[in-house]
């Protein structure tokens, strides 16, 4: 039994810091003081105020918070001696190491900087021992119960955009005294944090193709005899029980509720990892737990739910109606609801990811994080810049799903108008208020990748691992790929973190069709060649010279009797290298067939492709796409408030195991009555866009 030491604390130094490191790049046995600080103590404020870290609302009365305190640290706080069910047969004595230059090291690094205008005061220079506004930092206070919603700006993810492989750059805010205060609380939560009764130890594998494939296009050393090598991990949480990182967070927070929390029950709203995790944890823990999950939920991710003990209530057309539900429910029943990221010790446990990535590859240069609302990025990104400040921490989401690019790009939290639901992991229209703070002080920056860039991970993943994850699963390593492609000088190793494999079967008809154009393997086209005898001999044996055909789409274009100047015709070709490609398309326009490249056109890859041949010059002709649940009578919803008064010219849609599904849609409607129209698409309450002039359409149906 370990027992407290009496070791005194010892100026710090270069040697105390790489003791600090190597201890916590092992899940250690944690020692603490009297004051249940780990020892030696962090710098703290008094004993009350550090009661108050733990505190879930500052509103309570002062006999009562004094109580609620009490319980909380009984429940929060962790032994004298912390081990895990992993780590029993491997306890080692932890050392005592002064922490606080790590902090400084952190906070005081590239991005941040000291607030000139801090005027607080500390009788011996540590801002650590400052106190605190009001008591507590408010960003600890549950954010679901007791903060109310603030107005956010809204805006489309399409106004933000970046160059490929480009990351995003911010201002950060200068660091607080609060700030720094804030990260000694949450490296001691991570630390702390007891989650694998529940989760494992995910491994950390290389990608040993995908980490070739990237090498090779690498420019070669000075020497000119070998390239840079880049090697890239994976670090599988796609492998957890639920299959997903989730599970770390909910039980996290699950296990540091009050006893009379816990005989309550809990009550959470999702539309899938999260789910499964909180109703695991409550499995685990013997209590009920209910889950709220869209109408538009896919099957397999409801039936986890259930099979995993959880009550599961179908309500709501979309997350924002199920999320209300729960919340109501939460007040009265009595039940705990459970944030699905943006709550401390959500955050707290998600970071475990983080301690054993830096004790499985010390050598790490760079990790990739997918972002929804931020809790995992947030945990992770804490504990990394903390412990190893030079570590690269770069967020990736979906160009559709862009909502922290955007925020930290404006310096306040976004809400997005609408949301891209390939990647319906990280589909999320507005970030965590604690998640968002904790990135502007310890991320590098946000990088989008397209849908056609995550299909394309997808298939990496699964020739490296024979695994199949899910988009959002697949989301890091795509942001990986580009990074080091748009950056041929870097070295090292770079982590991935798979976030989950929780993905329907019949998805994978979509992702295998999308998935070459976003490797560069295959490229989609469209040619206008003459409606002769002999023309189409004479271009499939101009396509043919160098490259092969995949996909093929052409019908005759003279419906009525009348002949047409020019046929379009949709392909798809297997290409080696860009320049291939390009001396494709050349050699097709240099004798007279208009040749374009489509093949990062998302309307072409997941329609038009889809549509073979048909009439042209349709007469006022308008272009939307249309997000409609997948579930009965969600497109008859829909033509209620189109028709009859318009005319349906055209549709295409394919059910993909998605809470959401984007369908295209030609609507005749004459210019007077366009505002009519979209005042009948707005009160149906489906997301849509006008395509306006777009390209691959017209260059299909329009008449020449």
């Amino acid at each position: 039994m370990l027992t407290k030491t009496t070791k005194t604390p010892t100026q710090f130094s270069n040697e105390s810091t790489a003791r600090l490191r190597k201890h916590m790049l092992r899940r250690p046995t944690l020692t603490f003081d009297s004051n249940n600080n780990l020892y030696p103590p962090h710098r703290a404020t008094s004993s009350s105020s550090s009661s108050a870290f733990y505190a879930q609302s500052s509103s309570s009365s002062s006999s009562a918070s004094s109580s609620t305190n009490t319980n909380n640290n009984d429940r929060m706080r962790c032994s004298k001696t912390i081990t895990t069910t992993r780590d029993k047969q491997r306890q080692t004595r932890r050392e005592g190491v002064k922490t606080e230059a790590i902090f400084q090291s952190f906070f005081n690094g590239n991005k941040t900087r000291k607030d000139k205008n801090d005027t607080t005061k500390n009788t011996d220079g540590d801002p650590l021992k400052a106190p605190m506004q009001n008591g507590a930092p408010a960003t600890l206070i549950n954010p679901v119960i007791n903060q109310k919603q603030k107005e956010r700006p809204i805006v489309n993810p399409e106004d933000f955009t970046l160059k490929p492989g480009e990351v995003s750059k911010f201002v950060a805010p200068a660091t607080t005294a609060e700030d720094l205060q804030l990260a000694g609380w949450y490296l001691k939560a991570i630390l702390t944090a007891d989650v694998y009764d529940v989760a494992i130890e995910s491994p950390l594998e290389l990608a040993a193709r995908l980490s070739e494939k990237i090498t090779a296009n690498a420019p070669k050393t000075p020497g000119g005899d070998a390239q840079k090598q880049k090697r890239i991990f994976l670090k599988r949480e796609d492998l957890q029980p639920v299959f997903s990182f989730k599970i770390r967070g909910a039980y996290n927070k699950i296990k540091n509720l009050k006893k009379e929390e816990l005989v309550r029950g809990i009550i959470t709203a999702s539309a899938g990892n999260h789910a499964q995790g909180v109703a695991l944890s409550a499995k685990t823990l013997g209590i009920k737990a209910v889950v709220a999950m869209p109408v538009t939920t896919p099957k397999i991710k409801v039936e986890a739910v259930r099979r995993l003990g959880g009550e599961v209530v179908l309500i709501g057309e979309n997350f924002d109606e199920t999320a209300a539900y729960a919340k109501k429910r939460s007040v009265d029943d009595s039940m705990t609801f459970i944030p699905p990221f943006d709550e401390p010790y959500v955050i707290a446990g998600q970071g475990t990811c983080g301690v054993e990535i830096l004790r499985q590859l010390p050598t790490v240069k760079a990790v990739f994080i997918p972002i929804g609302g931020g809790g995992l990025i947030a945990g992770v990104a804490t504990y990394l810049k903390t412990i190893s400040p030079k570590i690269k921490i770069i967020g990736v989401e979906p160009t559709g799903a862009n909502a922290m690019a955007q925020s930290l790009d404006r310096g306040e939290i976004i809400r997005l108008s609408k949301v891209d639901g390939f990647a319906d992991g990280v589909a999320v229209k507005e970030v965590g208020v604690n998640c968002f703070q904790i990135c502007q002080q310890s991320v590098d920056g946000v990088m989008m990748v397209r849908t056609d860039q995550t299909c394309a991970a997808l298939k990496d993943v699964f020739e490296d691992t024979r695994s199949i994850l899910e988009p959002s699963g697949a989301l890091a390593v795509a942001g990986a790929k580009e990074w080091l492609n748009a950056n041929p000088d870097f070295e090292g190793d770079v982590v991935c973190i798979t976030s989950g494999a929780n993905m329907n079967f019949d998805r994978l008809r979509v992702i295998s069709e999308i998935a070459d154009g976003g490797s560069g393997s295959e490229a989609t086209l469209i040619s206008a060649i003459p409606e002769e005898n002999g023309s189409f001999k004479r271009f499939v044996s101009l396509v043919g010279e160098d490259t092969n055909f995949t996909e093929f789409k052409y019908r005759i274009n003279n419906s009525d009797g009348k002949k047409k100047k020019l046929a379009k015709v949709l392909y798809s070709v297997n290409v080696e290298s860009d320049a291939q490609l390009q001396s494709c398309i050349a050699r097709l326009r240099a004798n007279g067939i208009p040749t374009e490249d489509f093949t990062k056109d998302e309307t072409t890859q997941t329609h038009l492709r889809n549509i073979t041949g048909g009439a042209s010059n349709i007469p006022n002709e308008r272009l939307y796409n249309v997000l409609i649940p997948e579930r009965v009578g969600a497109l008859g919803k829909f033509l209620d408030f189109v028709s009859p008064k318009w005319n349906v010219s055209m549709t295409h849609y394919r059910a993909g195991g998605q809470r959401e599904a984007t369908v295209l849609v030609g609507i005749q409607v004459p210019d007077e009555e366009l505002k009519d129209l979209e005042s009948a698409l707005d009160g149906c309450g489906y997301e849509y866009s006008y395509l306006k002039n777009n390209r691959a359409y017209n260059m299909l149906f329009d008449e020449e």
